[in-house]
């Protein structure tokens, strides 16, 4: 299974940060492809609702075609590590070979993306950075592969 993170960002961030080593740790582990696509709007100014509409184009227009969407919302349905990994699974043994997961800007993601995502998912009711949410979305998807290959760093 092939994995896209499309994601909100800014250019010039500071590549070797303490989230941005785990985001890496995580991906090297990952024995599934992980592209991050990390877009910026660069328009400046405007309602938060002109922001997310225009952020929505850029992250949609970042996704392969055919992916299944997973739009990143804290009002997104939340799953156990392990009902999640049989999500993952069902849909690689339904045929999916891509997963992309949308992380929205400060605003959070506009409904044009929730609408065209399948799934809506919640890591917390909490809002976090979103680095932060890079890592813990990558460290749930190796703990995904590891619970669908029976290796040993998820325990019951």
């Amino acid at each position: 299974m092939k994995i896209t993170i499309a994601c909100i960002g800014r250019a010039g961030r500071a590549k070797h940060d303490a989230a941005q080593s785990l985001v890496e740790s995580y991906r090297e582990r990952l024995p599934w492809p992980v592209t991050i696509r990390e877009v910026e709007d660069r328009k400046q100014g405007g309602s938060a609702v002109e922001r997310k509409a225009r952020e929505a184009e850029l992250l949609l227009a970042a996704v392969p075609k055919g992916a299944v969407l997973v739009a990143m919302d804290e009002r997104g349905k939340s799953l156990s590590s392990r009902q999640f990994a049989e999500t993952l699974e069902k849909w690689r043994d339904g045929g999916e070979q891509e997963v992309a997961f949308l992380i929205g800007g400060a605003d959070g993601l506009d409904s044009a993306v929730t609408a065209k995502a399948r799934l809506t998912l919640s890591l917390s009711a909490m809002t976090w950075p979103h680095l932060l949410a890079r890592v813990m979305l990558l460290e749930q998807l190796y703990r995904a592969w590891s619970l669908q290959a029976g290796h040993p760093y998820h325990r019951d």
